[in-house]
């Protein structure tokens, strides 16, 4: 008997004693601005990590390392852009099974498929969409955190507020002034914004890796060279020679040049990245 009462003691002492908080959940993003949102929306029950996070880095140059396939296979939650923008996700998970890891791909949430403009977290539906589907995977996963999940979601799309409230009001001034762009990674935004796009099929060509016709070359400078454009919108994280012509040309033609890229620079979120790059256009197109 009297070496059953430490049994009983110690059982007592366990039945009482706090739970022991879960770990938190593991989330891996393709891009940073996904893993951005993640943190948001995660709060302290999710670990986040992001694989494309240097805006000095060209995505499409991205090769993948063993880490990342490490990173992977202990993902509980695995996030990417779809649409043929990051096809080695597809590639790595395919490799790498695991039966309780969840899978967002972001691009079919708002119903993209190949062959539309990957540049997709431009566009203002995107994050919105993203954010309430992962914290419906969050909460099923750790539903004792439903309700921090859901408060941080409603927070998050209250701090969106201040982006489509800019949108609208930019719209009022903008729809049908003329822009340009080397590449459609702004386009979705542009869009929204009501603007007259030219030069979609050279875009479009830089787009799909193909040589812009003369044609499209030709008439793309001479928008640059007699003003049709009001703005030009460029890739400061990719260059290439046909774009460093163009920039030069719209800067001795004294056209405003803002700068778009397809990573989340550092130190900033997801939210201030986005008013930065409408308060860039804003002042551009006011010259």
């Amino acid at each position: 008997m009297r070496r059953l009462l430490p049994l009983l003691w110690l059982a007592l002492l366990l039945a009482h004693a706090p739970a022991r908080a879960a770990d938190p959940i593991t989330i891996v993003a393709a891009e940073n601005f996904y893993g951005d949102v993640a943190k948001q929306i995660g709060g302290p029950d999710a670990v986040v990590s992001s694989i494309l996070s240097n805006p000095d880095q060209d995505p499409h140059e991205f090769e993948v390392s063993p880490s990342v396939g490490r990173e992977l296979a202990a993902a509980n939650i695995v996030i990417y852009n779809g649409v043929e923008y990051d096809p080695w996700m597809e590639k790595l998970l395919s490799a790498s099974s695991k039966l309780e890891r969840r899978t967002i791909v972001v691009a079919d949430l708002i119903g993209k498929k190949a062959g539309d403009n990957p540049h997709i977290w431009y566009d203002p539906q995107t994050m919105p969409a993203f954010a309430k589907a992962l914290a419906a995977q969050l909460s099923a996963l750790d539903p004792s955190h439903a309700a921090d999940y859901q408060k941080r979601l409603t927070a998050f799309e209250d701090s969106l507020k201040p982006i489509h409230d800019k949108i609208a009001a930019l719209h009022k001034r903008l729809a049908g002034v003329p822009a340009t762009a080397t590449e459609p990674v702004f386009g979705y935004t542009l869009a929204a914004l009501g603007m007259n796009v030219r030069n979609e099929r050279f875009q479009l060509s830089v787009m799909n890796d193909t040589e812009p016709s003369a044609s499209d070359v030709a008439a793309f400078q001479n928008d640059l060279k007699n003003h049709k454009v009001k703005v030009l919108i460029y890739n400061s994280q990719a260059s290439d020679p046909m774009a460093d012509r163009l920039l030069s040309i719209a800067k001795e033609a004294k056209i405003p040049v803002v700068g778009a890229t397809e990573t989340q620079p550092s130190g900033t979120t997801f939210q201030a990245w986005v008013m930065s790059e409408l308060d860039a256009i804003d002042e551009a197109v006011q010259k």
